[in-house]
């Protein structure tokens, strides 16, 4: 019988997507949020409730705040942070912005060590080490965030990825030609627009292991929120 003893199990892919900060004002901080250059994914209106998700330049994970969201008291959100190349470029980019940004810092004990007395200290790393120089700023309602200068990551601290297998032809016509089957419902009912919005997005969906319903959901929340 084949035993498992002290093999290593390859983990399941779970991948940060969405934090959730609470705000008070939500048109406040959506104009906020739209200042520092985050992209708007979705602004979801249902009766009482109100979701509008935002996501930083090339980041893979979301903020999401809004009304009826979380219970969190807004502001209580502190050190969320973004890893950048230059922290003095993209502090200067936040400024010009009319962000409120803090001059560039370091931590005495090192990265996120707050348990000193006087924690951070004035100016860049003075070794210049990645991982080691920062800046910070708030929302309008004090939610914290780092800037947090990345050169190179030390080993092991990226996930080894893989090339997708190719998909061969006639898959991807059968997957095409469903992709027009379920945009045919979503024209019917819906002004002028060009079909590829809402192609990449299904067919996005479709790749990444939802059903044709779930995918064709998700191109018409892509198509009403953040194309209109």
């Amino acid at each position: 019988m084949a035993t498992t003893e002290g093999a290593k199990l390859k983990p399941v892919d779970m991948k940060l997507e969405v934090l959730v900060i609470p705000v008070s004002d939500v048109d406040r901080a959506k104009a906020f949020y739209e200042k520092l250059g985050f992209r708007l994914d979705i602004d979801l209106v249902k009766d009482n409730f109100r979701a509008i998700q935002f996501t930083p330049p090339n980041s893979e994970a979301s903020i999401i705040f809004g009304k009826g969201v979380t219970s969190a008291k807004p502001g209580s959100i502190d050190q969320l942070t973004l890893a950048v190349d230059d922290v003095d470029a993209v502090r200067s980019d936040l400024i010009s912005h009319g962000v409120n940004v803090s001059e560039v810092f370091h931590f005495a004990a090192g990265p996120f060590n707050n348990s000193v007395k006087n924690p951070r200290v004035a100016g860049r790393d003075p070794q210049g080490r990645s991982y080691f120089s920062f800046a910070s700023f708030q929302d309008p309602d004090g939610n914290g965030w780092l800037l947090q200068e990345i050169t190179t990551r030390l080993p092991g601290r990226e996930w080894k990825s893989t090339l997708a297998q190719a998909m061969d032809v006639a898959t991807l016509a059968e997957l095409l030609h469903e992709t027009e089957e379920h945009h045919g419902q979503y024209e019917k009912t819906h002004g002028k627009h060009n079909w590829w919005d809402w192609y990449a997005p299904y067919l996005s969906a479709r790749q990444n292991g939802s059903s044709p319903e779930e995918s064709a959901a998700a191109a018409d929340r892509y198509m009403d929120g953040a194309k209109n």
